[in-house]
């Protein structure tokens, strides 16, 4: 998107933001923006409907931290939706919602990596993108190391087989292989007088096998037993021990389609972490050192998109691809989440992971990548449809935005707050002594914003309330023609700033201007 070069220095180094602390007056505008209810967001450690979340819960923002929502808005909406997928899912979501995106010209120039990376990352409406424009996707921030785990499970009253567990587990690289293991190849008896932990492994593996073996006796001292299956060719290994199985199905939930990785998990350095990755891709995963690529298979929804997570904190960008469930000779195969990793630096980031000795000086076409913040990742497809129903909203604390399974956006759309300070001048009419603003939007927004505060500071308020959107937008020597709607929110905020200042302060004919003296004005009575 081209703008002049009086919008992009407004934009870099804008006039007159932040609030006035004694305003007369605040204008507030805004365009009213949503996601379908079905919509999946980040809330801490889950990937969660818009519809079911609450404003107890965190959410992960733009800058890669998790902020509170603090309140959650529903409306019905008519019109028209955006649908946008990339490589990571996929998003419905109203027009004039914003996206944290770049814009790419549709010229030869920016096929190539190098002048993709020179393009400003903004906040764009999801109406102003297309198919091959770039969305960023953050890397989980936070950090919160911890070196062991209190195991609370208490023994049952008639258990006289399980052994004593120790109070506490380190979190070490063995605990997190084995978490790894569980996730990827694990199962849980949960009967009465039967429970149990199950690691199921094709026989050939032998290296996991005993490592598995060691791990539960180090960590836990514990002996298992091996269940051979020669028709099968797999093996099992089984952890009799009920409260070691019930801690597993605290930590990790049971049930293929119910895996989860806790949040404590999530949140542990990114160097640790490799651990389990590499527990994880051993049991469901597979590499290819001919291509070169990777993939990990998992029928759990939340799982794979917080193996996504883990992926992006060691700058490795996944794909997901869903394989829709089938039957095929009297066996039900369920929905499965493939991750294919083919990006050659992002295997070779993988395959030193997992130990896998392989180097190359293949080069390979690159349409991503990723930096200490970001992932950025292409549209793949880009369409609009019709809609009648509920949509949602959140609005955040601090960082104003979130993420979906696929992108990041803001918890509004072009949001602006004007602030007014009159003062009277020797003729005795009002003027604006002084106009800031504070606004959450894109390039367009904060540069309209700037420069309407220049346009009316000084004017009467009759004369401000003359300013137009043509006269914000010439000032400025154009906006695109799709970013004139910002000029226009601009001149709306200042005129209702001015309105709000003057239903405070009513015209009295007789003595002219004088305080309203209500209890909710500025220097009313109380």
């Amino acid at each position: 998107m081209q703008y002049s070069d009086k919008v992009i220095q407004h934009f870099q180094q804008p006039h007159n933001v932040g609030e006035i602390k004694d305003a007369d007056a605040i204008g507030k505008v805004g365009n009213p923006v949503c996601l379908l209810p079905n919509m999946k967001v980040h809330a801490n450690d889950h990937l969660k409907e818009i519809k079911t979340l609450n404003n107890r819960q965190n959410v992960l923002s733009h800058d890669g931290r998790y902020n509170k929502i603090k309140r959650i808005m529903n409306r019905n909406y008519s019109g028209e939706l955006i649908y946008i997928k990339n490589r990571f899912g996929e998003l419905y979501i109203t027009p004039e919602h914003e996206i944290l995106a770049i814009k790419l010209p549709k010229t030869h120039h920016f096929l190539y990596l190098k002048n993709k990376k020179k393009k400003t990352k903004e906040w764009l409406h999801a109406q102003e993108l297309e198919k091959g424009d770039i969305l960023l996707y953050p890397i989980l921030k936070e950090i919160e190391d911890l070196d062991e785990i209190q195991i609370n499970i208490k023994k049952h009253k008639y258990d006289f087989k399980s052994k004593n567990l120790p109070k506490s587990v380190k979190i070490n690289s063995g605990f997190l292989r084995l978490a790894g293991y569980y996730l990827s190849e694990g199962s849980i008896r949960d009967r009465e007088c039967n429970t149990h932990l199950c690691f199921t492994f094709n026989s050939n593996e032998k290296k996991y096998i005993n490592d598995v073996i060691k791990i539960v006796k180090d960590l836990f001292g514990l002996t298992v037993k091996i269940d051979l299956r020669k028709k099968s060719h797999s093996l099992n290994i089984l952890v009799y021990s009920a409260r070691l199985a019930r801690f597993f199905k605290k930590l990790f939930n049971k049930g293929v389609e119910n895996k989860r990785i806790p949040h404590f998990i999530l949140l542990l350095p990114p160097k640790k972490q490799e651990e389990l990755i590499k527990g994880m891709w051993r049991g469901d995963g597979f590499t290819n050192l001919k291509k070169p690529r990777a993939g990990f298979t998992t029928i759990s929804y939340e799982l794979a998109h917080q193996m996504k997570t883990l992926l992006l904190r060691q700058k490795i960008i996944p794909s997901i691809y869903i394989e829709e469930g089938y039957i095929k000779e009297e066996v039900n195969h369920k929905r499965a989440y493939r991750i294919h990793v083919g990006n050659r630096d992002s295997v070779l980031r993988l395959f030193n992971i997992l130990g896998i000795d392989y180097t190359t000086n293949k080069e390979s076409r690159y349409d991503v990548w990723i930096d200490e913040d970001y992932a950025y990742i292409p549209i793949t497809s880009f369409q609009r449809k019709k809609y009648n129903g509920s949509v949602y909203n959140l609005e955040v604390n601090n960082a104003m935005s979130y993420v979906t399974e696929s992108a990041t956006v803001h918890n509004c759309g072009d949001l602006m707050w004007i602030y007014i300070k009159v003062k009277k001048n020797e003729k005795g009419e009002e003027i604006l002594e002084d106009v800031h603003f504070k606004t959450f939007g894109c390039v367009a927004a904060i540069a309209t914003s700037s420069m309407i505060t220049d346009l009316a500071k000084g004017k009467t308020l009759d004369d401000a309330l003359k300013i137009t959107k043509r006269d914000v937008s010439a000032a400025l020597g154009s906006l695109p023609p799709i970013k004139e709607h910002c000029s226009n929110l601009a001149a709306e905020g200042l005129h209702k700033a001015i309105e709000n200042y003057r239903k405070k302060v009513p015209v009295n004919t007789e003595k002219g201007f004088k305080k309203c003296e209500k209890s909710c004005c500025p220097g009313g009575k109380k």
